[in-house]
């Protein structure tokens, strides 16, 4: 009997769906009572012929592909939850590698009622063997990247706002509704505020670990944060007081320096603000670059991470500034 439906949302995952796999197979919960159910959003790659390949050598653990054919992640988290059939759902990545204990711990959460949506901690890690890789990874762990979020770094149990992935039973859906399929990013943070205005709790327990790989560049990177501040835009519209400091931040920052571009344009003394506050930030992050080359012993991060930090700052901030301008053009149009 199926207990706990794995959902995976994919698309062109070729060189990591078969980590997550293969984590999968190692898991300490009973492989009988576990199934995996991945929504593809049909990928172009080699992933489903990879997905094809684990399940000719892995018979013992179902795992069912089902097509994603709107192509979003919340359609995808949708389409594998209809398709699924555990009690217990725990969605997890195609870029994750969870540890052996990651489902068992999420069921013992969940049966001990810390929270209706549970979840842990994640270890990043680079995306590929590359210096600027490496460098991303640790920026994507850094509190001057991401500020207090605590699914980062914690060490103690605690109830928070959101959890990366989630672990929840089925019978949350019925209570709160699907996921959001007209959120493109920002899906989980909005489904975990319905969870909460139920009155719900989101739990995140360090014991529930995950390996999760990190973009492998910087443009890769910009993509993802610009999408980031895009869609947590269009998510504050209808939660606005989910809005936290640190997620402020990065939009006052690109606002600051636009700002302050256009003053010096009518007033030349305005770009000395602008070159001062430029080279502040920038000896932040070239410290916090130096810091981090000594904590891992990798002596280009203090090169990788002054580069890093600030096109996550930029992009995010750029994408929310973006989102906000034209959801109001729109509105007002």
């Amino acid at each position: 009997m199926i207990k706990v439906s794995v959902i995976v949302p994919c698309y062109n995952e070729e060189p990591t769906i078969r980590l997550l796999l293969e984590a999968l197979w190692g898991q300490t919960f009973p492989r009988a009572e576990m199934e995996v159910v991945i929504s593809d959003g049909m990928s172009t790659d080699g992933t489903r012929a990879e997905i094809a390949e684990f399940q000719k050598k892995h018979r013992g653990l179902k795992v069912t592909v089902v097509d994603n054919m709107r192509q979003t992640i919340p359609s995808a988290v949708n389409r594998a939850i209809e398709a699924a059939r555990g009690k217990i759902i725990v969605r997890l990545d195609a870029h994750s590698k969870p540890y052996p204990e990651y489902v068992e711990n999420c069921v013992k959460a969940l049966e001990a009622r810390h929270g209706d949506n549970v979840g842990g901690v994640w270890e990043i890690q680079a995306g590929a063997k590359t210096w600027i890789a490496e460098s991303i990874a640790v920026a994507a762990a850094h509190p001057l990247g991401v500020g207090d979020a605590l699914y980062r770094h914690a060490k103690q149990a605690a109830e928070v706002d959101t959890v990366p992935f989630g672990a929840f039973k089925r019978t949350l859906i019925n209570q709160v509704g699907p996921f959001d399929e007209s959120l493109l990013t920002n899906e989980d943070y909005e489904f975990n505020a319905r969870v909460r205005k139920a009155g719900g709790r989101i739990w995140l327990d360090p014991s529930i670990r995950s390996i999760y790989f990190a973009r492998a560049t910087l443009l890769e990177l910009a993509r993802q944060y610009w999408r980031y501040g895009y869609w947590k835009w269009r998510m504050l519209r209808r939660y606005p007081n989910t809005l936290r400091w640190r997620q402020a931040l990065p939009p006052l920052f690109v606002l600051s320096l636009v700002g302050l571009f256009l003053g010096s344009l009518v007033f030349p003394f305005t770009k000395f603000i602008l070159l001062f506050e430029l080279l502040v930030y920038f000896f932040v992050c070239l410290v916090a670059g130096i810091h981090a080359r000594f904590r891992f012993n990798r002596s280009l991060v203090s090169l990788g991470l002054p580069l890093a930090i600030p096109v996550m700052h930029i992009a995010w901030g750029s994408g929310f500034l973006w989102s906000l301008l034209t959801s109001g053009y729109r509105k007002h149009g």
